[in-house]
């Protein structure tokens, strides 16, 4: 037979739910420390790839500005600032060619009664809307009422203004009425 004494001042306590609890929380808690840590590495490693683009964006940005200002620069000298001004001159000049004076000639002729003849012609392009101002002389007021009302009714020629209407100077002048007038022309 087998005695059990205890020697002990004080009662035996057994502490294996606090070391089996204390184990289980401290597994927990390392896990968790292990999967927060993984987070943040990814978290880290992604800003990084992130911080590494925006640096790359932030310089290619600085180039271009960079560059804008040379281009500025370049655009504002003198020596360019009268090339652009001669290209603006010269397309102006490339436009006035293209402008169908044939073409307005043609319609000029149905239109012009005898008696009536086109002294001047100034065509301004803008927007798609040929503007003509022209200057018109008649050997009479009949002759100019004519063509007025031809005109009119042209399909080719709308928003007819007469700017001015003079008398000849002179008797022994050609024309004894000059019109000034500015119409739109519809270029077909």
């Amino acid at each position: 037979m087998k005695v059990r004494l205890n020697l002990a001042t004080s009662p035996l306590e057994s502490n294996r739910r606090f070391a089996v609890g204390a184990s289980v929380i401290g597994t927990l808690g390392l896990l968790a420390l292990i999967v927060l840590s993984a987070n943040a590495f990814s978290v880290w490693r992604s800003e990084k790839v992130s911080r590494t683009r925006q640096a790359a964006l932030e310089s290619q940005i600085a180039a271009l500005q960079q560059q804008r200002q040379s281009l500025a620069a370049f655009f504002d000298q003198p020596e360019t600032v009268k090339r652009r001004q001669r290209a603006a001159y010269l397309n102006a000049l490339i436009q006035q060619r293209a402008f169908p004076w044939i073409k307005i000639f043609m319609d000029l002729e149905k239109i012009l009664p005898e008696g009536v003849r086109v002294v001047n012609i100034e065509p301004k392009l803008s927007a798609d809307i040929v503007q003509l101002r022209f200057t018109v002389g008649a050997l009479s007021d009949e002759s100019k009422l004519k063509f007025l009302k031809t005109l009119e009714t042209s399909p080719e020629f709308s928003h007819i203004q007469l700017l001015s209407e003079s008398s000849a100077a002179r008797p022994d002048q050609g024309d004894r009425v000059v019109l000034v007038l500015q119409a739109q022309y519809a270029v077909i």
